[in-house]
Order: C-alpha cells, then sequence, then structure tokens
C-alpha cells in the first residue's frame, strides 16, 4: 500500500502540480497586494470613496429606508482573478503549447493504416463469391 503511494506521489505530474500550487499561492499574495495598494485606489478615485470596500450605490425605499450595494470588494475580487488568471496563461500555458508544438514537429505522429469498415469488407467478399462464381 505505502509502495504504491510513494510510486504516486514520485510521479513527475504530482510534484509538478504540488509545485504550481505553492507558486500559484504565493503569487496570489503578490497580486492581492498589488490591487490593494495601486489598483483600488485608482477605482476609487473613479467613484469618489476612501476606499474600494466603500465603492456602492444607496437606493432609497418606498418608507425611508436605505439598501446599499456595495461593489468595491467584487471589483478587487474580480480585478485579482483577470491578474492572475493572465500571468498564469502567458507564463504558463503559453510556453507549454509552444513547446507540445515543438515536440509535435520534432516527432510527427505515424499514422495508423485505417482498417476497413465493415461495409467494405462485406462488399469485398460480396465481390469475391461474385467472381468465384463465374468461373
Amino acid at each position: 500500500m505505502l509502495k504504491g503511494f510513494k510510486e504516486f506521489i514520485t510521479k513527475g505530474n504530482v510534484i509538478d502540480l504540488a509545485v504550481a500550487v505553492v507558486i500559484g499561492a504565493a503569487f496570489t499574495a503578490i497580486v492581492n497586494a498589488v490591487v490593494s495598494s495601486i489598483i483600488n485606489p485608482l477605482v476609487s478615485l473613479f467613484f469618489d470613496a476612501d476606499a474600494t470596500g466603500k465603492v456602492g450605490w444607496t437606493i432609497h425605499g418606498i418608507y425611508g429606508q436605505e439598501v446599499t450595494f456595495p461593489i468595491g470588494d467584487l471589483i478587487s475580487a474580480i480585478i485579482s482573478f483577470l491578474a492572475v488568471a493572465l500571468v498564469v496563461y502567458f507564463v504558463f500555458v503559453v510556453p507549454m503549447n509552444k513547446y507540445k508544438e515543438h515536440q509535435a514537429a520534432k516527432n510527427p505522429a505515424v499514422e495508423e493504416e485505417t482498417l476497413p469498415t465493415e461495409q467494405e469488407l462485406l462488399i469485398e467478399i460480396r465481390d469475391a463469391l461474385r467472381k468465384h462464381d463465374t468461373h
């Protein structure tokens, strides 16, 4: 049981995934810091708010009550997600796709001989029987 787990855990894909998760977590912290210290103040300039968390709109109800929809944190989360997604795409996905294309060009796939379909085989058998009957 432990031998199987050891084989599983030492496979390249599992280790690569673990490294990617650790790097992704560290990078997410960097992106969140950039968003909260640079982008959020810029966003709050457009909404005339002290902080992005206070960005939102207020609707006055019929009976004098006010309902506030705070969207600042949502905007921050969306910006953080897009920043992380862009970096992951350009740092991991694009190079991996280029590597796969390079490997495919380097080692072209050998085309396997396609087997005839059932209908083609039946036609060949029919033609062979007809030929046999005429002789």
